[in-house]
């Protein structure tokens, strides 16, 4: 086999390695929908400011579920501190708050961290409000997979990038 060919294939599989790590296991958390939220409603439920702390659940909650889900992912860093409870589907795009298939330990030390999920749920967020993404095709970019989503959504990221 040409040894172009066979540094492709070891970086293409580094690649996806490090890109799994990163996104949630489907069969432990392949997210989970508030079924309050409707595309009809979207302006009386995640469209208004402060909307998503009435139905956050508690810490007590998201850590005691947050250890329960390191033992089950079997990360090897099992420090919750370097994890965030995150949910899959975000609850503003309507994301089940407490449902254990929405919610998992999202790495914060890699290049796709939480804090970088949390840019693309505002930049959804946003364009949902402003009528740019309907309701489902904002929770299908979280629950299928977000980091292709992230790179498929450049222009609301630029748009919403500074909040």
């Amino acid at each position: 086999m040409n040894k172009k060919i066979i540094v492709v294939l070891v970086f293409s599989l580094v690649s996806f390695a490090a890109r799994a790590g990163d996104l949630p296991d489907p069969t432990l958390t392949p997210g989970a929908l508030n079924p309050d939220v409707t595309q009809e409603n979207i302006n009386s439920t995640v469209c208004v400011k402060g909307w998503t702390s009435t139905v956050r659940p508690p810490a007590f909650y998201t850590n005691r579920l947050k250890r329960t889900q390191l033992r089950q992912y079997g990360y090897a860093d099992t420090n919750p501190r370097d994890y965030e409870e995150d949910h899959l589907i975000p609850l503003s795009v309507g994301g089940n708050p407490t449902d254990p298939r929405n919610l998992w330990p999202e790495p914060r030390n890699s290049k796709w961290n939480a804090d970088r999920k949390d840019e693309l749920e505002f930049a959804l967020y946003m364009a949902l409000c402003h009528g740019q993404v309907s309701l489902t095709e904002a929770r299908n970019a979280f629950a299928t997979n977000w980091i292709d989503a992230y790179k498929r959504y450049g222009s609301l990221l630029r748009q919403y990038g500074d909040h």
